[in-house]
């Protein structure tokens, strides 16, 4: 552009690195950063196409028409690419009466309407003003923010309330409801076709990038919301019973999250100074299952929302990438771009896209919370996914935080290479496990609105105490006790009396005495027919401990339980779910190593091959020329045959308990758990051989 001054006040041009659309901003202020670089403060343009709502768009604007908009951001003056000129609509077609300006004019690309200011999010629109009217110079620059303050309701870009939102599918009291909650009626074509052509609902918009590659860019899916069945008029009535099974189901959404205070402080304060100073950052976030780790991340993102709503805070955009939930780690690179462009493209433009758009100033840019949940299924065998979304919260201009939530609390250094773990910084935090008195205030919170007390406070410490010893999981803890409510339940629908059956009768008809049974408590009960006991507790346990896998597992002979074991605890040591048959063995040789005081010669068996098999003899492991001291060191739990492990995993890949590459036990073969490692610690938790190893803890 050559050389050219720019004044306070004047409107200039920045750099559109990637991108069609005009950036044009008033200079309000000159400042100098904290690396001593020039920046300016700018009042921003916007076009048409950056307005969020598409129901409230107008349709009148010209195709080089800007909205002044409440929107400030700081870019650096390197940013500046020229100056720009805005005019009235009236001026702009007395000097250029075709309505457009020629493309060998210098000034093509650098002449704009503006007539509007607006705010881009909520569509609000200030009455039509003509230009030159309104603002001259940098002496109209307050008068000109009050006027887009006033006009558009919003000082910043605020998200509006979700009761407020134009993307519902229809409003109450539409005449179309019932047939639309009936399945009769697809909400969203309905409304195309009375305020959108079907063409534009069904266009594929192309941009072009600096490489001159075409990106498709396809239109998000509207989807046809299932039919729903009416409810009786009585359905509501809910009683004790169903009120305490809803409140302590995993998937109810909790006004707070009690126990967790101290961990909710540090992700809000950390979130709230990286959206407020428009940085970007990285915050792991580890604890083991079921410690309120994405629940506590969720309720913070939820109170951050509520600031921004009541203009206490920036806006900024939250997207959720969860792990388990996409087939290929590098689907996150479309979902990151789709939340911050609306625009669904292939993994690899995605990343292309994303690249370019991190690595450049971009003027009004808006922060990006990018919570990614089960960190350990998005390691890629180069590590490249994790490297990206590490790195780039540390350029300058990206504005993206990043929340990596992991089981595990080294996983970084476990998995990831060094120039990855680095770019995590320091700020970890980490959920330890529940303890039983937290269990208690997490499964009381939920039912203090339950009427009728039907759970007693010894029933709720009584599967406290039983969770915390096993894991300290929450959900398990609510799990026991929604059973438990289940069963109480069913016990308060029974008949007060029991018939005796025939045989019970003739035995009390023929010994002459009473039948008793109408008389007698019910046992099962524990003599508060309808109330959660600790005998009811003791039952929901004693189910969720014997399903068939948990006794499946139990049956199971020592070989394929020990190779389980160490399946677990191989998984549980490096944070990853998946692993090879040759690490499981090294797994079990350094178990039984620790356990014996550091002989692993049973498991040095398992190093030289199926063919020892003949010759692994005896109880102890050793062949004929063992001690017989040795022998009475080395128990039966140490007789592991190099065969029958290999089987072991043979046959627990055929039972679905593990999944195991082309059904072969060879060292290469990758092998993973099929059933949720909980289920094992469970079934092992008190087996008279697995657990003196201290395998299982």
């Amino acid at each position: 552009m050559g050389s050219f001054k720019c004044y306070l006040g004047d409107t200039v041009l920045l750099k559109a690195e990637g991108s069609n659309e005009a950036w044009v901003g008033i200079i309000c202020e000159f400042i100098e950063e904290d690396d001593g670089d020039k920046a300016a403060n700018f009042m921003w343009f916007s076009t048409e196409k950056e307005i969020r709502n598409k129901e409230k768009k107008r349709q009148d604007f010209y195709p080089n028409e800007l909205y002044i908009s409440p929107s400030w951001d700081i870019n650096p003056l390197a940013a500046i690419n020229g100056t720009a000129r805005i005019m009235s609509l009236q001026q702009f077609l007395k000097n250029y009466p075709n309505g457009k300006v020629p493309r060998k004019s210098p000034e093509y690309g650098k002449i704009f309407i503006c007539r509007r200011g607006c705010n881009t999010r909520t569509a609000t629109y200030t009455d039509e003003f003509i230009w030159e009217d309104v603002y001259r110079g940098k002496d109209d620059l307050s008068a000109l923010v009050d006027l887009v303050k006033k006009g558009t309701k919003a000082t910043r870009r605020r998200r509006a309330p979700k009761e407020d939102s134009p993307e519902r599918d229809y409003a109450p009291g539409d005449e179309d409801e019932d047939e639309t909650r009936r399945g009769l009626r697809t909400p969203r074509k309905a409304r195309s076709q009375e305020n959108a052509t079907p063409s534009k609902r069904r266009s594929v918009s192309t941009s072009v990038t600096p490489s001159r590659r075409k990106v498709v860019v396809r239109k998000q899916l509207d989807f046809t919301p299932l039919a729903t069945r009416v409810l009786s008029p009585n359905h509501h009535q809910s009683s004790p019973y169903q009120i305490a099974r809803s409140q302590l189901h995993v998937a109810s959404v909790p006004t707070t999250l009690p126990c967790r205070e101290a961990e909710f402080s540090l992700v809000y304060s950390h979130l709230e100074a990286a959206i407020t100073d428009g940085v970007g950052s990285c915050i792991y976030i580890s604890g083991t299952p079921g410690t309120g780790k994405t629940a506590t991340v969720r309720e913070v993102v939820s109170r951050l929302d509520e600031a921004v709503k009541s203009d206490e805070l920036d806006d900024f955009i939250f997207v959720e990438i969860n792990g388990m939930k996409i087939t290929d780690p590098h689907q996150s690179y479309s979902l990151l771009w789709e939340a911050l462009k609306d625009q669904r493209v292939s993994p690899a433009q995605a990343l292309d896209l994303l690249e370019r758009e991190f690595n450049n100033p971009s003027p009004r840019r808006v922060p990006c919370v990018v919570l990614m949940d089960e960190l350990d299924q998005l390691v890629t065998k180069n590590q490249g996914v994790m490297y990206n979304f590490f790195n780039w919260p540390g350029l300058r201009h990206s504005r993206l935080i990043v929340l990596a939530v992991a089981n595990t609390m080294d996983l970084p250094e476990r998995t990831l290479s060094n120039k990855i773990s680095s770019r995590l910084g320091l700020t970890r935090i980490t959920f330890p496990g529940y303890n039983h008195e937290q269990l208690m205030r997490i499964v009381q919170s939920r039912l203090d609105c339950v009427p009728g007390n039907i759970v007693e406070p010894d029933a709720i410490q009584f599967a406290s105490r039983k969770v915390a010893a096993v894991s300290g999981d929450a959900r398990r803890a609510l799990d026991i006790c929604r059973r438990a409510v289940e069963l109480a339940e069913l016990e308060s629908r029974e008949p007060d009396s029991v018939p005796p059956t025939p045989s019970k009768h003739a035995k009390d008809t023929g010994g002459g005495k009473e039948n008793t049974s109408e008389k007698t408590p019910n046992k099962k009960s524990g003599g508060a027919r309808g109330r959660v006991t600790i005998e009811t507790i003791r039952r929901a346990i004693n189910e969720a401990t014997s399903n068939p896998l948990q006794l499946y597992l139990r049956a199971l002979p020592f070989a394929p339980r020990l190779f389980l074991s160490a399946l677990v605890s191989r998984t549980q040591r490096s944070g990853l779910a998946e692993s090879t048959y040759g690490d499981v063995l090294e797994e079990m040789q350094r178990l039984l190593k620790l356990a014996r005081g550091g002989d692993c010669r049973p498991l040095a068996l398992l190093e030289r091959g199926p063919e020892l098999s003949k010759t692994v003899q005896g109880a102890s492991g050793f062949g004929p020329s063992s001690s017989s001291q040795a022998r009475s060191k080395y128990d039966a739990r140490a007789a592991v045959r190099p065969a029958g492990i290999g089987r072991a995993a043979v046959d627990l890949a055929g039972a679905g308990i593990i999944n195991l590459e082309a059904h072969k036990a060879e060292r290469p073969s990758k092998i993973r758990l099929a059933v949720g490692t909980e289920e094992v610690r469970m079934a092992f938790r008190d087996d008279p051989e697995i657990k003196p190893l201290g395998i299982i803890l």
